[in-house]
């Protein structure tokens, strides 16, 4: 079989953690890289984004997709440190999806690449940019054997989530998405269905979602119900609260495994092969 693989670069939200109790987990924000054979396909762009694009280089890596869930910050501040890192010679595709917004790929990157907020723009960038817009639902194809189903997600402002479909097995990336009522969502179950993986926002707790209602995220235990009614083989619990210690964590993954086996906490660092 040809590799499919899933690497966590950063794996935290909002901000990034920094601190000997965040060391085992990683402090990075959001950022998965999924290789398809010879094809890569980055899922955002958090604060690990140079040391990837660095990795990316060193590997000699000369074509990259790169999707966003969506444009605030701990997702995008990374980029321009990534799209640096390669060479002359490397194309990178930017694909995003429109939300509540009228700017377009190409736009909102200018936007944020530019004085005062950066002080170079993309068309600094040595390597080859080209743009891609999409509506949430819509199916990508963005290399030959890889296709990427997207759904609109539940957070201010709005977010894109994704499923990667290549050589007979599939990974999705769902973050920033905040869940309502207690009862699963049947539209992303539905997405979810059958996933070898599924990469899912579990920032908080039941017990401290009623004082984060309208942030944008979900808890551990509504996973575990998504991951049951989707029947997902394998399922990351991601975008860990930026105050979550590596202990923290360890309690939660261990009480999340005890519902679900195919549970556990995403960390920076791991790959997962499928």
């Amino acid at each position: 079989m040809a590799d499919f693989s899933v690497y966590f670069w950063g794996v935290r939200g909002s901000l990034p953690a920094c601190g000997p109790e965040t060391q085992r987990s990683g402090g990075h924000t959001s950022m998965v890289e999924m290789r398809c054979g010879e094809h890569v396909l980055m899922f955002d762009a958090g604060t690990a984004a140079k040391i990837a694009g660095d990795s990316l280089d060193e590997r000699g890596v000369r074509q990259v997709d790169v999707f966003f869930s969506h444009f605030h910050y701990d997702h995008i501040i990374g980029l321009p440190f990534l799209l640096f890192a390669l060479g002359r010679d490397v194309r990178v595709d930017l694909w995003s999806g429109h939300l509540n917004g009228p700017w377009t790929t190409r736009e909102l990157i200018a936007r944020f690449m530019a004085p005062p907020f950066f002080p170079v723009t993309p068309g600094d960038v040595k390597s080859k940019l080209d743009y891609h817009d999409f509506e949430p639902g819509d199916t990508l194809k963005p290399a030959e054997g890889v296709s990427v189903r997207t759904i609109r997600l539940n957070h201010p402002g709005g977010a894109v989530g994704y499923r990667v479909f290549y050589d007979g097995r599939s990974a999705a990336y769902l973050t920033d998405v905040e869940h309502e009522g207690s009862e699963v969502d049947p539209a992303l179950a539905e997405f979810l269905k059958g996933a070898d993986l599924a990469i899912y926002d579990a920032a908080y707790t039941d017990k401290e979602l009623p004082s984060c209602r309208g942030y944008g995220h979900s808890t551990w235990q509504h996973a575990v119900k998504l991951a049951k009614a989707a029947e997902v083989k394998r399922f990351a619990l991601f975008h860990h609260c930026l105050d979550r210690t590596d202990e923290q964590l360890d309690a939660i993954e261990r009480s999340a495994k005890a519902q679900y086996p195919g549970m556990f906490a995403a960390r920076a660092g791991v790959t997962v092969t499928l």
